[in-house]
């Protein structure tokens, strides 16, 4: 029995291993660019690696192309990263996640995959439009807020006409009634004369 062999992983076990000789060979492989979590509780730090798309999180890298330390105050610290390397991933069709893609176009690197995703989210907003719906959370509000400030506003004119429209009856009712003063009744001077007599 040989114990070399005997200790030889199979080819096909272990999907989250990754084989660089493979790769320099020319076979294929899903490669995503993400982020891999570092740092302490309640002080996260990430690093944005090229990794095999079958990997977990956290899982075995193909190459480290820099770090986000989202807490960092400087602006130029914060994002780290070599741009030729990731430039090499990206046109060999490596797949940014979402958040890599963001991080990527504030440092001003464009790939097509955030063209794309642009371009269905401005599809899906027309369709969203032409059947009359909000497209996101952020629509939703506005209409709400606009729908109510036009409910509120049709409230307060009902409101306002109704008032008017009872002060209309009111001074028509005024109008209307004689003003019944007795004629023989003695005017105040009169009624203060008579006061000092008595």
């Amino acid at each position: 029995m040989n114990f070399a062999n005997m200790f030889r992983c199979p080819d096909n076990v272990g999907t989250a291993e990754i084989d660089h000789k493979a790769l320099k060979k020319g076979k294929t492989m899903a490669v995503k660019l993400r982020l891999m979590r570092m740092g302490r509780r309640h002080r996260p730090f990430f690093r944005i690696n090229a990794v095999d798309a079958r990997t977990p999180r956290d899982g075995r890298i193909l190459e480290k192309l820099g770090h986000y330390d989202p807490i960092e105050k400087d602006t130029a610290k914060q994002v780290v990263l070599k741009r030729e390397r990731v430039e090499y991933w990206l046109n060999k069709g490596a797949v940014p996640s979402d958040t890599v893609s963001q991080i990527l176009l504030g440092q001003g690197i464009k790939h097509k995959y955030a063209e794309e995703k642009t371009a269905r989210r401005a599809k899906a907003r027309a369709l969203a439009h032409a059947k009359g719906r909000p497209f996101d959370k952020t629509e939703r509000l506005a209409s709400e807020k606009a729908a109510k400030q036009a409910e509120e506003k049709i409230k307060a004119e009902a409101e306002a006409a109704k008032a008017a429209e009872e002060k209309v009856k009111a001074d028509a009712k005024a109008k209307s009634e004689p003003q019944d003063e007795p004629q023989n009744a003695p005017s105040s001077g009169q009624q203060a004369d008579k006061d000092d007599e008595g």
